[in-house]
């Protein structure tokens, strides 16, 4: 998934995105079984260069580099209480 075609899909933002990147697990690659929200920056932003996968594993890929690289992943902290893993 582009950038531009992530944030056109950011018009319909769906709040729950936030819960589910402290909640699922990326399901392949070298980072699998890690919480989204714990990828490393250098896997988002490799992610941002080369494309994100379509469905909702690369729309949670995309705003997790959103965050992560405007300083934002701290949000997701209060999340991480009320989280279980999917």
């Amino acid at each position: 998934m582009a950038l531009s075609d992530w944030l056109a899909s950011m018009t319909d933002f769906d709040a729950d995105a936030l819960k589910r990147l402290v909640t699922v697990t990326m399901p392949f690659g070298k980072h699998k079984g890690t919480l989204i929200a714990d990828l490393p920056g250098n896997y988002l932003n490799w992610f941002a260069r080369e494309g994100f996968p379509p469905g909702q594993i690369g729309a949670l890929l995309a705003l997790m580099h959103e965050l992560d690289h405007n300083g934002l992943a701290y949000l997701l902290k209060p999340l991480r209480c009320h989280a279980s893993p999917e």
